[in-house]
């Protein structure tokens, strides 16, 4: 009895690149992964926060401030002019680079919330009371929905790390402070726990807000 001999061949050939096929395939899946976690480090490029600073894995030393934001839409026209001069003349020495960060977060209604309950308490009148409910339960729904944000801004500026490095970097932040309330125009040093917070509205995904535009927020759904 004959063994066929070519049937036994191509079988072999066709595992032995199969084999080889899976080999590769996983090989190359496990590099991307590898990859796609080397990216996502790169990215939030945190080392340590302390204090004030933000040290990064690359070697610079972070302080952000944040701006306190003021409505122009109380301001008159020649008030808006005077205030860009302003701050044109008080930054036109500034030669270093910085960034001014512009994020949203859903809108603080805690202090809404609050004077809503104290008048509550305060009050015997049932439907005064009924209606105050009505209000904070709808303030609140519409806060955590997400639909409400508000801009927050932070100016960030940063130096290479070197000994003592610290105490040059929060000088030019008060530096920055001065500017800015020349113009009527509070800030404040962010410390860390509000580094952290920052960190989370810019990184975490968990965080992100839909802002009002004129395109719809959906969910893409592929039909085949």
């Amino acid at each position: 009895m004959k063994i066929p001999i070519i049937p036994i061949m191509i079988l072999a050939v066709t595992l032995i690149l199969g084999g080889t096929a899976l080999f590769f395939l996983r090989r190359n899946k496990v590099s991307e992964t590898d990859i796609e976690k080397e990216t996502a480090q790169a990215f939030v490029n945190v080392m340590d926060i302390r204090d004030k600073f933000l040290y990064t894995i690359d070697g610079k030393v972070i302080v952000y401030i944040q701006i306190t934001p003021i409505d122009i839409n109380l301001l008159s026209q020649r008030e808006k002019r005077n205030k860009s001069r302003t701050l044109t003349a008080e930054f036109s020495g500034e030669r270093k680079p910085f960034k001014l960060l512009a994020v949203p977060r859903p809108a603080d209604v805690s202090t809404l919330l609050n004077e809503y309950q104290n008048i509550l308490s305060s009050t015997s009148d049932p439907i005064q009371k009924e209606l105050l409910r009505n209000e904070m339960l709808s303030v609140s729904n519409f806060a955590l929905s997400g639909e409400v944000v508000e801009r927050q801004f932070y100016v960030m500026l940063w130096e290479n790390y070197e000994e003592g490095i610290e105490r040059d970097i929060l000088k030019r932040a008060m530096e920055f402070i001065s500017r800015f309330e020349g113009s009527g125009i509070k800030c404040s040093i962010l410390t860390e726990n509000k580094i952290v917070r920052l960190c989370n509205l810019v990184n975490n995904p968990a965080y992100a807000n839909f802002e009002e535009t004129t395109f719809d927020a959906t969910i893409p759904f592929l039909f085949q």
